[in-house]
């Protein structure tokens, strides 16, 4: 069971997105490395290590997003689509393990005596407010077309790091003009870039997560397929949907209810005319397994209820 070729464009997307992250969080990340050494903030080379860390998560979701169009062998008949969420995941925890080694050297420099950063760090910090938000709304767009949680996450992770980097800004500035009581202004600016680290992780963390255990799809999109399947000729009524995301795709289960009057094969053909209309309907839409059920209204009125039970679900064209 290969990804359908409709779907090929939304991986292309989410790929592209992805590279575009890791390209600039590399350059980024080495500029205010730099910049905070030699510059003497703190603050800035924590704001370094977190865009440093999501070049890495890039890389985690680049290959996942590899793994992902996979096609099916015998060891995974329903494809490799979970290596997306399973490398948000991956990503999350990478993401958590660094704010927690940068919140450590914050609080240890908080000990030590105070330097005052350059002027020129604060360029740096604004510039990295600007793109890092330009990056967040660019990925944003791209996750929301392509279904990518990871892209979405990485989307949001490039909007915390923006707020970083305005916390590191104003902090760079409160000790360069704000006196003797805004002495340790940087390392709490640090500080507050690993919390925000720490948020934007456990928010990943939880949302791969519940992907992993199946979460119930969005209503928006379980409605319309139980519209788009309850317009099929024959379908009398939908009893049971199930629609589970597994990356950028997703597989459904439904129960139709159908005459109980009809034949076997008459409701074997309504099946397949079902996933076939949601197939075509939803690109994103991996696989359906559709299960017959007689309609219970027509049952009260007497009709014979000789009809079996049929599934399907799609196949390699």
């Amino acid at each position: 069971m290969n990804a359908p070729s409709s779907v090929a464009p939304l991986y292309a997307s989410a790929r592209r997105a992805a590279l575009l992250g890791l390209v600039v969080n590399l350059a980024l990340g080495a500029t205010k490395l730099v910049g905070g050494i030699l510059g003497n903030s703190f603050a800035l080379v924590s704001d370094a290590v977190n865009s440093i860390g999501d070049s890495f998560s890039s890389v985690v979701v680049l290959f996942g997003l590899h793994v992902a169009q996979r096609p099916a062998d015998t060891e995974h008949p329903y494809g490799h689509t979970r290596a997306e969420a399973v490398a948000s995941l991956s990503v999350a925890l990478l993401i958590a393990f660094s704010a927690l080694l940068v919140g450590w050297e914050a609080v240890v420099l908080f000990g030590a005596e105070p330097g005052l950063p350059s002027a020129w760090t604060l360029w740096i910090a604004g510039a990295n407010v600007l793109l890092k938000e330009a990056l967040y709304r660019f990925n944003l767009r791209i996750g929301r077309q392509t279904n990518s949680q990871a892209v979405v996450a990485n989307a949001w992770d490039h909007r915390s790091d923006a707020l970083c980097s305005l916390a590191v800004l104003i902090g760079i500035a409160l000790v360069r003009w704000g006196g003797s009581a805004f002495a340790r202004a940087d390392e709490a600016a640090a500080l507050v870039v690993v919390v925000a680290i720490l948020w934007a992780a456990g928010r990943l963390f939880y949302t791969s997560a519940s992907q992993l255990m199946d979460r119930q799809a969005e209503p928006e999109l379980v409605d319309e397929i139980r519209q788009v399947a309850g317009q099929v000729p024959g379908v009398r009524g939908v009893e049971t949907l199930w629609v589970r995301r597994s990356g950028l795709e997703f597989f459904a289960d439904i129960h139709i209810e159908v005459d109980p009057a009809i034949s076997v094969a008459d409701g074997h053909r309504i099946s397949h005319l079902v996933k076939d209309r949601l197939v075509d309907h939803f690109a994103a839409l991996r696989d359906v397994l559709v299960h017959l059920e007689p309609h219970p209204h027509i049952h009260e009125f007497g009709s014979p209820a000789g009809a079996s039970q049929s599934g399907a679900s799609k196949q390699d064209s």
